[in-house]
């Protein structure tokens, strides 16, 4: 038996029922990365709080897309690669552009590919960017508020990315055609 099991809604802790019941709501699905996120309540609400306002912000969801995507490989989560592979494509994100990030490199459209650039500079120098990454990012369109939103995109899909990795959810069908393994890169 797994440590973390995968709650549903009659099984999960009341604290943590809301969300599941909101997300249930937003995919027809509790995903499997959530399901077991429920185990903890302070966990899973303080995911969906960051995640909500990551969504309000001033990136567009196909440039969410691709930075909870790049995050995803930069951070070797083979779960959440998969689930945003799928959801960067339903944003319109080109192919062509979901299979460069999935291996590794920059999307062709400039700035997609500075959002993904910028996305795994974070990552990689635990947000230690130096002048050129950030005048980079503001030379591709972008302002200096919105690196500060990347940082926060950052922080939501560290929560999930991580959860991935300790409590290896399995993939939901839906997903299927987009799996991915850490070793692809």
């Amino acid at each position: 038996m797994s440590r973390f099991p995968l709650y549903t809604l009659d099984t999960a802790p009341e604290q943590s029922k809301p969300v599941l019941r909101q997300l249930q709501q937003a995919f027809g699905i509790i995903p499997n990365i959530a399901a077991k996120m429920a185990a903890s309540p302070v966990l899973i609400n303080g995911f969906i709080g960051l995640f909500q306002r990551v969504h309000a912000s001033s990136l567009s969801e196909a440039q969410l897309q691709v930075l909870l995507l790049t995050n995803a490989v930069t951070n070797a989560s083979e779960w959440a690669v998969a689930f945003h592979s799928a959801l960067a494509l339903q944003q319109g994100i080109d192919s062509a552009d979901v299979d460069a990030i999935r291996a590794g490199g920059a999307p062709h459209d400039a700035q997609h590919a500075a959002l993904s650039t910028l996305a795994r500079a974070l990552i990689e120098t635990r947000g230690r960017i130096g002048e050129l990454d950030q005048q980079r990012f503001i030379d591709a369109g972008f302002s200096a508020a919105q690196i500060l939103e990347v940082i926060a995109v950052v922080a939501a899909s560290t929560i999930t990315n991580y959860t991935g990795s300790v409590t290896q959810p399995e993939l939901e069908a839906p997903f299927d055609t987009f799996a991915w393994r850490a070793g692809a890169r």
